[in-house]
């Protein structure tokens, strides 16, 4: 199906590689967008989850990465990358298939059981094929230009995946609305429609070349391979940050959709418009982000954009203040809109910081242990974030300023802690600690926090005179305020007159 392995590549073959590399990343994203996030987890809540299993949900993805213990050996072993990354890949999207038919062939009372078994399989295959992959990319990107090309690949996928999310959450409240008794089988379509756009993304991952693998010298010693991350220093500190950040930000973030549905009771397609919102923020800045980390370093576009995502988690405490609701939607457009900005800077830097500090030739061992690890802390806090949300439910800590004047008294709530506040604070204040871990490792290029804020800041302003003075957009931005001005000069021109 595809070329042998090759030892060197011309520029023609990469270029070839780098637009397939794009077209994957937009079928993944589709399929991401059409099965994952909201419409699993409504899936899973209509079926019946509690807390505990939608934690168990989102813990099974890292958890699975288990699997990259012999995947290791697999593919030193055959040392045919690509192959294995098509294969497994193609098999765990096909399970999406049978989640899709689960409302048709599976009784009731097994629906659950069979879905949780379906994600696991399915995502074990994903995590094979992630191993795979990443050792592959490892060898084919360009490393000078990792942060412009995966920030490319990034927006544009995303750019593409927004317009299926806001379609596949109309096409949701529809379908309830027109066949409530069907419901489930709404989700069936969608979840189909994602595994086959999926599948097709398998033809573009077929044409990327592979370079040829750096050829052993010795016998593999799996263990020894195994344990060689842990004793490179600068390479351990990182799995440090990136398993306690992955730990901090997997307690809260999996409950984000159950608490807008379950107690802020939010409809879903309000729900899908604030996550099609944050993408559209995401994709806004991954060039920016990209454009940083290039510059300066992975590190120091962590060391920004990792607090700006500890502040987001931190404001959902305040979703939940008693009789605020136009002031709970306001602050979830900020809190979805810089949650779009953070993780785009996260997501970006975290995964090319991996890629940059592994050894060349080593790159296999090197990212399936800080896989691993990472894969552990985010399986783990899931699961403890959906015991600690039944735990937490009917606990109440709260804070009040009173104002007294000879016109009566007036209570104002500072802070309101209920339920899933507990945790989300929990996760925000684990996250420092993971801040901490960040400032011991050490990669080329890295800068002071400060130089990247003062260079965010200037990028934006720089987009934002770009745009403004566009002729096409100026005439938009002047518009209402020359209305407005000239209502104003007419009613001070009747006042006058009727004076």
């Amino acid at each position: 199906m595809s070329p042998d392995a090759k030892d060197a590549l011309i520029e023609e073959e990469l270029q070839k590689g780098l637009k397939a590399f794009i077209r994957d990343g937009l079928t993944t994203e589709v399929m991401a967008a059409l099965t994952g996030g909201v419409f699993l987890v409504a899936f899973a809540l209509r079926l019946g989850a509690s807390n505990m299993l939608i934690g168990l949900l989102a813990a099974i993805p890292p958890l699975v990465q288990l699997v990259q213990i012999p995947s290791i050996y697999l593919i030193e072993r055959f040392r045919t990358r690509r192959k294995i990354c098509m294969y497994a890949t193609a098999s765990s999207r096909l399970l999406w298939l049978l989640i899709a038919l689960i409302p048709f062939i599976v009784p009731d009372n097994e629906r659950l059981t069979v879905l949780v078994i379906a994600i696991l399989l399915s995502t074990a295959l994903s995590a094979l094929a992630g191993s795979s992959w990443n050792s592959w990319m490892h060898d084919f990107l360009p490393h000078n230009r990792l942060g412009s090309i995966f920030s490319k690949r990034m927006s544009v996928s995303i750019a593409m995946g927004i317009p299926f999310s806001l379609a596949a959450g109309f096409y949701i409240q529809r379908w309830g609305e027109q066949f409530p008794q069907y419901d489930l089988h709404g989700y069936s379509i969608l979840f189909a429609l994602g595994s086959l756009v999926g599948l097709l993304g398998i033809y573009f991952v077929s044409t990327i070349p592979e370079p040829r693998m750096v050829p052993l010298e010795e016998k593999i010693n799996f263990f020894k391979l195994i344990l060689k991350p842990f004793k490179d220093v600068n390479f351990k500190n990182l799995i440090m940050f990136m398993s306690s950040w992955n730990f901090a930000v997997n307690l809260a973030a999996p409950f984000f959709t159950v608490y807008m549905l379950k107690v802020l009771k939010l409809d879903l397609t309000l729900i899908v418009a604030l996550m099609v919102l944050s993408q559209i923020a995401n994709v806004l800045f991954l060039r920016i982000w990209g454009r940083l980390a290039d510059r300066f370093s992975n590190k120091s576009v962590l060391g920004v954009s990792g607090p700006l995502f500890l502040l987001v988690i931190f404001a959902w405490t305040y979703t939940i203040l008693p009789e605020r609701r136009i002031f709970t939607i306001l602050l979830l457009i900020a809190i979805h809109i810089f949650a779009g900005i953070s993780t785009a800077g996260v997501t970006l830097a975290s995964g090319n910081i991996g890629l940059k500090l592994a050894p060349k030739g080593q790159a296999t061992a090197y990212l399936a242990a800080n896989g691993l690890i990472n894969s552990l802390a985010a399986g783990v806090a899931p699961i403890l974030g959906g015991i600690l949300a039944d735990v937490f439910t009917g606990y109440e800590f709260f804070g009040t300023i009173n104002w007294r004047s000879p016109a009566g008294e007036r209570v104002f709530t500072t802070f309101f802690l209920q339920g899933w506040g507990f945790l989300f604070l929990l996760a925000a204040l684990t996250g420092l600690y993971s801040i901490h871990r960040l400032a011991i490792v050490k990669e080329t290029g890295e800068v002071e926090e400060k130089i990247v804020m003062r260079e965010l800041i200037a990028e934006v302003e720089r987009g934002v005179r770009d745009i403004s003075t566009a002729d096409g957009l100026r005439p938009m931005v002047i518009f209402p305020y020359s209305i407005v001005r000239s209502h104003l000069r007419k009613v001070k021109n009747r006042a006058q007159d009727a004076s």
